[in-house]
């Protein structure tokens, strides 16, 4: 049985809910682990961002690099988090971790491969405003990816899903910046021309600037860093970090400790 999140604010005007880019995902959901299917390219991002959250971490907790389950103990949530992509990874990792994701289909997908696989993951049908209002206790570090660009309202969901951080953890936020680059790429690129994601996935109106995410994370009493790129190397078809922050990018934000 699903798990839905008692509370959980669901109406057309919540700020993590946009109907048809639930319906998009959902419509999707079955494919969310063949690598070769329509998810191909958040396989193939995977490695880079799995890398980047498990170095963050470990800086920030000051966590003995080469730990074998270097999360251990940590309550991580991941917000939006579709199929597990990110889940899988944190719990082996020994992350507590809580998946979140408004479409059930998603996590009906989440749940099923996770039983497959022995791992013990949180994982239930909701919003962070459903958290929220369920007085879900704060998070050691809550991940924030590739989500903000499909909710209804991204400034108050960053707000929103800040306040799910611990005083003393920490949020990381990656999307897509709204740039002539990213809509050139992303989506006219990897869309229409390379075929790489299904017609339509991204909406590049709703694509959100490093600034916006900085401004948004300042306001609910975050301290965000500069925004990290990731870049795609089409010769080898890997991703990695850069300076270039014109189409993917992260943001690392700390709530401080007092």
């Amino acid at each position: 049985m699903v798990k839905t999140i008692e509370g959980s604010r669901a109406a057309p005007s919540t700020p993590s809910i946009d109907a048809d880019e639930v319906a998009k995902f959902s419509a999707m959901a079955a494919d969310w682990w063949n690598p070769t299917g329509k998810f191909k390219p958040l396989h193939r991002f995977n490695p880079v961002r799995l890398k980047f959250i498990r170095d963050t971490a470990e800086a920030h907790f000051g966590i003995p690099a080469g730990k074998l389950k270097p999360l251990e103990d940590l309550r991580l949530l991941d917000i939006g988090c579709g199929g597990g992509l990110v889940c899988e990874p944190m719990a082996r990792l020994g992350a507590k971790v809580t998946g979140v994701d408004a479409s059930e289909a998603n996590i009906k997908t989440a749940l099923t491969h996770a039983q497959e696989q022995g791992l013990e993951i949180d994982y239930r049908a909701g919003t962070a405003e459903g958290l929220i209002d369920s007085g879900e206790a704060p998070f050691d570090m809550v991940l924030n990816l590739e989500v903000v660009e499909h909710v209804a309202d991204a400034h108050q969901f960053l707000i929103d899903t800040a306040s799910l951080v611990r005083p003393g953890g920490l949020m990381i936020v990656a999307s897509l910046n709204r740039t002539a680059k990213a809509l050139a790429t992303a989506v006219i690129g990897a869309e229409y021309i390379l075929g790489w994601l299904p017609r339509g996935t991204h909406d590049w109106s709703k694509f959100v600037t490093p600034e916006e995410v900085r401004t948004a994370l300042h306001a609910a009493g975050m301290q965000p860093e500069p925004a990290t790129g990731v870049s795609y190397k089409p010769l080898s078809g890997s991703w990695v970090l850069s300076n270039d922050t014109a189409v993917n990018f992260m943001v690392v934000s700390k709530r401080p400790a007092t």
